[in-house]
């Protein structure tokens, strides 16, 4: 036997030499869970190693690296492809075993980085189906070069047949695949009532005013959770209510190209309306900036008109919250005192017998109808528009000029459909059985919007001392004006 420094390049027992092998496999996407796909390549690997072997030489697989659900041809980081490297340059492992040579890499940068640590340290290459790359050599560094390319071209070809596939299901307004959407069965079409109904719930209250953060937490309370399982947040909330899928619209690249084939949780001037709040850039749902008191930033001072916030007053041991003017420290008010004044002004207004009154819409109502027939006749003038440019009917400088009227007209019927759904704060507390019950079971966001709706408050400096009766508050230093 050769004599050999390295103990572990020889079996003791049989004499063999060992050829220390990586075992490397990857899935781009398991569709069936659990690494089955990288399981099948390693029992292949396992088996050509053993096909490899013979009286002399034995390929031995030392270490296995895996990436499941990891496309090369992404340019994602692959963890153990990366380690496996690391292993190859510091001098651990002789020979590579894959399934195939575009499990290692589809990218030309890839494979050049693979063959600058293979070429020098003499690494086999060796795999299932393309059989084996010699990268010591010029003539195996060129197939390896050429299996590389035709890998790409293959990606990409497939890739493209993707995109022209998804584009024409897009367009017959049908789903086309993906984590399975809140409201609906992982086929995309089919409802789920309970979320569906969530959906309606979720949109109802925010038009009425409660804050996403409010009817997450609401949500979280009853049971509801995400399509993965998890738990509600005014952020994730956001997300899911934006979508244009709830309205029953297909969306490409971002874009709505129309009706879809699933039926619509929330009707569409409903979702035009909440989506145009939602996507405000002047909204803001940072938990600093959350009102934490019924009149913060409504109720007025009035003596120079600018709102009120809140503050402390008196020494550090016994500090009480009161209102303030925001401008100047001419007018403030007991916190508590003026909230439970204003309440209970809310609740006898709510008690009357024309209550019922307050339901009915101060603005004239919008014709839904007619605005979303301009934004299908807007869009039918825009595709064929499109088709003619296409078809060489006419060049980019005509076609400007005549989408301009069709483009105009569809902005125009969004606008309408933007501000046409608005629903009533008081629905819920107007005929409920109990009203001052139903007022405390409104979170604060719901219930400063039924202040907004219903009253301006207006704070006044109030009278020194004592009141007759016996007490401190004014009420004539506050006067409500019914809207």
């Amino acid at each position: 036997m050769p004599a050999h420094n390295d103990p572990f390049d020889y079996d003791p027992f049989t004499g063999r030499r060992i050829i220390r092998c990586f075992a490397y496999a990857r899935m781009s996407e398991d569709r069936e869970g659990a690494g089955l796909g990288c399981e099948r390549q390693l029992e292949d690997i396992a088996e050509l190693a053993i096909a490899l072997s013979n009286r002399d030489v034995e390929y031995r697989i030392v270490r296995t690296f895996q990436d499941n659900d990891l496309s090369a041809y992404t340019g994602k980081p692959r963890p153990d492809y990366l380690d496996m490297l690391t292993a190859l340059r510091n001098g651990q492992g002789d020979c590579v075993l894959a399934w195939h040579t575009d499990r290692l890499h589809r990218s030309p940068a890839e494979l050049e980085e693979y063959i600058d640590v293979c070429e020098p340290r003499r690494v086999d290459t060796r795999t299932v189906k393309a059989g084996h790359l010699d990268l010591t050599t010029a003539t195996g560094r060129m197939i390896a070069r050429q299996l590389g390319v035709q890998a790409r071209y293959e990606v990409e070809r497939m890739v493209e047949r993707q995109k022209r596939a998804r584009v024409q299901k897009v367009g017959r307004g049908e789903y086309c695949g993906g984590p399975r959407p809140y409201g609906w069965e992982s086929d995309g079409v089919t409802p789920v009532p309970e979320e569906v109904a969530a959906l309606r719930y979720a949109t109802e209250a925010f038009l009425a005013g409660a804050s996403l953060r409010s009817i997450a937490a609401d949500m979280n309370l009853r049971g509801l959770t995400t399509s993965t399982g998890g738990q509600w947040d005014g952020e994730r909330l956001a997300r899911v209510l934006k979508r244009p899928r709830n309205a029953g619209l297909a969306v490409h690249q971002g874009k709505e190209v129309g009706k879809a084939v699933w039926e619509p949780a929330i009707d569409e001037a409903t979702w035009r309306s909440m989506a145009a709040i939602l996507n405000d850039p002047t909204r803001t749902n940072a938990n600093s900036t959350a009102r934490k008191h019924l009149g913060s930033g409504l109720y007025l001072c009035g003596l120079c008109g600018a709102t009120m916030k809140s503050g402390t007053k008196g020494k550090a041991q016994a500090l009480a919250p009161i209102y303030k003017c925001r401008e100047k420290p001419h007018v403030n008010r007991n916190l508590e005192a003026l909230d439970d004044w204003v309440q209970l002004a809310i609740l006898k207004r709510l008690a009357r017998e024309d209550a019922a009154d307050l339901l009915q819409s101060r603005e004239p109502a919008a014709d839904v109808a007619g605005a979303q027939r301009d934004m299908q006749a807007a869009r039918a003038t825009l595709d064929e528009l499109a088709a003619a440019l296409g078809a060489g009917e006419m060049d980019m400088r005509e076609w400007r000029t005549a989408s301009v009227a069709a483009k105009a007209r569809l902005s125009a019927a969004e606008a309408i459909l933007n501000s046409a759904v608005s629903v009533n704060p008081l629905v819920g507390l107007v005929g409920a059985d109990d009203v001052e019950a139903a007022w405390k079971g409104l979170d604060l966001s719901r219930q400063r919007a039924v202040l907004d709706y219903l009253m301006t408050v207006t704070v006044l400096p109030a009278r020194r001392g004592r009141i007759p009766g016996g007490g401190y508050w004014d009420p004539e230093a506050v006067r409500i004006d019914w809207k």
